[in-house]
């Protein structure tokens, strides 16, 4: 079983196709094929099962893919130990955020990190499932760190650090009927069309938890994975939303509104496996953290 077996493998396993994978690791689709066959051959089960239509992991493929992510890490591993010798640092950092999340100035870090260390692959992604599709990809190693916001009850085999905590405040129209009002109750706002992010995100389980604890139904009426734009379709009186107070100042238009019986903070942290050893060039990332980390 050589490593470029396993990469192979693990592409096709992410990508779920074998021209995909072999688009991703640069070489053409027969040879990855043929890898796959050739392992498939050695372990003696099929790792995929294949049709027309799709390709999908079989139980064994779904055993091996695990166990393959940790010794492609190990080697990784192994070659950093080598390099930080020869005080040349390589590899690739798998990055996680959220848009419109501003509580990294990811670009200069980034930017920091490759002036630095030229030869570190940074590879970002944005998230499209919020803070528990990352966090499920920091556990299955697609992500090596991640910004995200995590729950009070934080998921084994991760490591977080609080890097801010922002206030959620109620914000409505200017020409919404509650903006005549100074303060409301939880209470108040069953009635009240919402809009907020999709379920998984961070900011979306403070909110229903806060309404969950005060046992009021509330709806949400358009759900938006972006701060900015359900800040403009409040603006635009087609809901009310409880948003971080950084997005507020830089939207005209909306009416901020005190909320009685509970105050609401947003916490951003900094995420890693607890599993998996850091490799050199996620520590230099790291290192450089603090120094990008905006005042909200």
């Amino acid at each position: 079983m050589e490593l470029r077996q396993l990469e192979q493998f693990i592409a096709v396993a992410e990508e779920l196709s074998f021209t995909r994978a072999a688009r991703r690791l640069h070489v053409v689709q027969s040879g990855v094929s043929a890898a796959i066959r050739s392992l498939e051959r050695e372990l003696g089960c099929a790792l995929f099962e294949r049709t027309s239509q799709q390709v999908r992991l079989t139980g064994a493929g779904a055993a091996l893919l695990p166990e393959a992510r940790a010794t492609l890490h190990a080697a990784q591993a192994a070659q950093d130990a080598v390099r930080a010798a020869q005080d040349t640092l390589r590899g690739t950092v798998n990055v996680g955020a959220m848009a419109s999340v501003e509580v990294v100035d990811l670009p200069a870090l980034l930017g920091q990190l490759h002036a630095r260390h030229p030869a570190i692959d940074v590879r970002l992604r944005l998230a499209t499932t919020g803070s528990a599709g990352l966090a499920h990809a920091l556990l299955s190693g697609d992500l090596d760190v991640a910004f995200l916001s995590l729950p009070e009850r934080r998921p084994a085999g991760i490591d977080a650090r609080e890097l801010t905590t922002v206030p959620l405040v109620l914000v409505v129209s200017a020409g919404h009927p509650l903006a005549r009002r100074g303060k409301v109750a939880l209470a108040d706002l069953a009635g009240e069309p919402f809009v907020d992010f999709p379920p998984g995100y961070g900011n979306r389980e403070v909110v229903d938890r806060a309404f969950a604890t005060a046992g009021v139904v509330r709806r949400v009426a358009l759900e938006v994975p972006d701060i900015d734009m359900g800040a403009a379709l409040v603006r635009h009186g087609l809901g009310i939303a409880f948003l971080p107070a950084f997005a507020v100042a830089r939207t005209p238009g909306l009416h901020v509104l005190d909320v009685l019986d509970t105050k609401l903070r947003w916490s951003m942290h900094l995420g890693i496996s607890s599993t998996r050893r850091p490799t050199s060039a996620l520590r230099a990332l790291l290192d450089l953290v603090d120094l990008h980390v905006i005042a909200l």
